[in-house]
């Protein structure tokens, strides 16, 4: 039974005050709250068995590499990776999206074409430019309609012989939108072409199941789904892995250095250079521990009322428009007010603590469709309320009051 109260509970910073209003969290989709066992887990590495990994023989390294290495087959786990060397700790997703660009940069060449969904986040445009501009591949977009869904038919002509990456987002972090993923790797492979998915928006909300998928790479951030940040997976088909060159040298990933020449590590240690973020991977592990036990399915159900309440709610508002309608969507509720700027509104409501955000979201290209400078975000998670959402809709309605 899914009990929010219970739920809510877990999340100290919940409990505290902002600007002497209650806060209501809203900005889930930029990082998600931390529940005290995660940070419980944080504060017992810290406090008993903090060590290097790896490369210890005492009994503090021993039991760190332990607990890290657990974590990773935790994660392989639950996105049903076939080996655990297929889990690549990195700092994020922003970090597991720039190995797999740069390691396509020896693969790809002058003429070479590169897929990319109009609706991605700039950490999965940004890297992929620099590489077509190195290499002279060319980079082409899957447009999208009004509701913020993708035009799949385009996207059928897009595809060629010529296609060697395509890379898009699971879920718009800017709309909410779900891709129709599984699709979008089918139609890609026929070509031989890989896929890149960015999972940062999807992992809080849903399992992917990557060997069910047959995605080459999917890309996760721990702060994302109630973990801490600096810390996110890379994963990848052990094919592709061994393929790409690493992303970058120093210690851990190499076998054997002389000035002479260098040999790499096996897998997963090739692209893990340096001392990692020990207690973020762990405490990922934790996080995934505390999700699970709650149950995906019952956070999806519940996390889908809360978005049809505020979406009818805030619809009620006179002037009030949502950006990305698209029927399959997850808990992201984009929206403007005729006449008034999404900075001002934000403003206002963090004034009655309430944590939204607005501008451009990291998504321009999404924000020049609309033709519109950003919008205002509401993003919800399993530990948000109805009443909250209730303060949410009088707040901004206050705001237009003030505003107009």
């Amino acid at each position: 039974m899914f009990n929010v109260q219970k739920i809510r509970n877990d999340f100290p910073i919940l409990s505290r005050e902002v600007n002497n209003k209650p806060l209501v969290y809203f900005d889930n989709a930029a990082t998600s709250q931390t529940p005290i066992q995660v940070i419980n887990c944080i504060v017992d590495y810290y406090s008993n068995y903090n060590a290097n990994i790896h490369r210890g023989v005492h009994s503090l390294s021993q039991e760190a590499t332990d607990k890290y290495e657990q974590a990773r087959q935790k994660i392989q786990k639950h996105f049903n990776a076939a080996h655990a060397h297929e889990i690549i700790f990195t700092s994020g997703t922003t970090d597991a999206i720039n190995l797999v660009a740069n390691g396509f940069a020896s693969l790809l060449k002058k003429g070479d074409e590169i897929i990319v969904s109009a609706m991605e986040h700039h950490s999965n445009i940004v890297p992929w430019q620099m590489i077509a501009e190195k290499t002279g591949a060319i980079l082409k977009v899957i447009p999208m309609n009004q509701e913020g869904e993708l035009l799949m038919n385009v996207y059928q002509e897009l595809l060629s012989e010529k296609t060697k990456v395509v890379f898009c987002n699971h879920v718009s972090n800017a709309l909410g939108t779900i891709n129709p993923i599984q699709e979008i790797i089918d139609m890609a492979h026929k070509v031989g072409a890989a896929v890149l998915v960015d999972g940062a928006q999807a992992a809080p909300h849903l399992v992917a199941d990557v060997q069910a998928l047959n995605v080459d790479f999917y890309t996760v951030s721990a702060h994302k789904i109630c973990g801490p940040t600096g810390v996110g997976i890379l994963y990848g088909k052990e094919d592709w892995l061994k393929k790409l060159p690493p992303y970058q040298g120093g210690g851990e990933m190499i076998a054997e250095v002389t000035f002479e020449k260098t040999t790499y590590a096996d897998l997963p240690h090739k692209f893990e250079a340096g001392t990692p973020n020990i207690c973020g991977g762990i405490a990922f592990g934790a996080a995934l521990d505390y999700m699970n036990a709650i149950g995906f399915d019952a956070i999806a159900t519940y996390e889908n009322e809360l978005l049809q309440y505020a979406t009818e709610k805030l619809l009620e508002i006179e002037g009030l428009k949502i950006y990305g309608t698209a029927k399959n969507k997850t808990g992201v509720i984009s929206f403007n007010i005729d006449g008034l700027h999404p900075y001002d509104i934000g403003s206002i409501l963090d004034k009655l603590g309430i944590a939204v955000r607005t501008g451009h979201h990291c998504a321009q290209p999404i924000m020049d469709f609309y033709k519109i400078p950003g919008t205002v975000r509401a993003s919800f998670s399993f530990y948000n309320t109805k009443e909250e959402i209730d303060v949410l809709v009088e707040g901004v309605q206050r705001a237009k009051n003030m505003l107009q």
